[in-house]
């Protein structure tokens, strides 16, 4: 078993318990959390709570996990959007919330689970957890991904990866009114000597660089375009919070602060009704490119921004 015991913070917004663990606890879907709830392995200030409890400011949280009987991916009917495939490898249109791949506390609701239900064969060069997967992105943020059937198409992709040569395109709401319509980004990122959960701008990282252009500003906030030259963990939500400009919504980088919206209140609340309507991080991988392991033509692939995005914009 492993105990975990939150405090929310004062000044904590209105929240379902299953929402607000899951952007609390690495590597934890909403779904494994509702699971939790019902097998009574979570507690809030002593007691049991009920499935659509709202968090509230100072509660104390006692979430238990229990481990597995069997810490291998088990193969889970679970909606997947698939945006193209082939015998070599499938593109994937993940769904903000969905874990990539199991991991400790959370070894069901998976994008791997949902993978090993869709196909009988995934490459096994990162083991039983992590079959076929080539490269992650973070729970909350939505977008392409890409997913090898065997090991000789992941060797070839992951190289492509090493090499810099994937083409990679992501979509932000960021906040802040830009100085410059345009610009890279270049640090070295590393963990952080405060938080080892959280990533940061540290001179013992590993370099990192993004590119960046202002699509369209709004009043406290913008809509970003960014191309990973490199590809380290958190990357986006680290060097824009780096600049000051943190991704909208992101709990962990500085970017779910109404208050960043600044000037009158009626700016204010209209971003904490924002916050609301969209409790993730803002990001989303939109473009994905590659050449091919077995035909060598070069593919590319585009998504639409997905519904809460767009919520958010029209209502900024």
């Amino acid at each position: 078993m492993r105990q975990i015991q939150i405090r929310v913070p004062g000044n904590q917004r209105p929240e379902r318990l299953d929402v607000f663990l899951s952007h609390q606890i690495e590597h934890i879907s909403r779904a494994r959390v509702q699971q939790l709830i019902r097998e009574e392995w979570i507690r809030v200030n002593g007691a049991i709570p009920l499935k659509a409890y709202l968090v509230r400011p100072h509660d104390v949280i006692d979430v238990t996990l229990p481990l597995p009987e069997r810490p291998e991916a088990q193969p889970e009917d679970i909606p997947l959007r698939i945006v193209y495939e082939d015998d070599d490898l499938i593109v994937v249109n993940k769904a903000a919330g969905m874990v990539v791949h199991p991991a400790h506390a959370n070894y069901s609701g998976t994008m791997v689970n949902a993978l090993l239900y869709h196909v009988q064969d995934l490459s096994g060069i990162n083991g039983e957890l992590r079959p076929g997967i080539v490269h992650r992105i973070d729970k909350d943020t939505s977008g392409l991904l890409l997913v090898a059937k065997h090991d000789r198409a992941h060797r070839f992709l992951s190289a492509q990866f090493r090499a810099h040569h994937i083409e990679r395109e992501y979509c932000a709401i960021a906040w802040g009114r830009f100085q410059k319509p345009a610009g890279t980004i270049e640090t070295c990122i590393g963990r952080s000597p405060k938080d080892r959960k959280k990533f940061a701008v540290v001179k013992e990282g590993k370099n990192a660089i993004t590119h960046y252009e202002v699509i369209k500003p709004f009043d406290y906030l913008a809509l970003v375009r960014l191309r990973l030259e490199t590809g380290r963990t958190h990357q986006i939500r680290v060097h824009l919070s780096h600049i000051g400009h943190p991704v909208f919504g992101d709990k962990t980088y500085g970017g779910a602060n109404p208050n960043l919206a600044g000037g009158s209140h009626h700016n204010r609340q209209n971003a904490f009704n924002l916050l609301t309507l969209m409790p993730r991080q803002a990001l989303h991988a939109k473009t994905l490119g590659f050449v091919h392991p077995t035909t060598r033509d070069f593919m590319r692939f585009d998504s639409e921004l997905p519904d809460d995005f767009k919520a958010v914009l029209e209502r900024v």
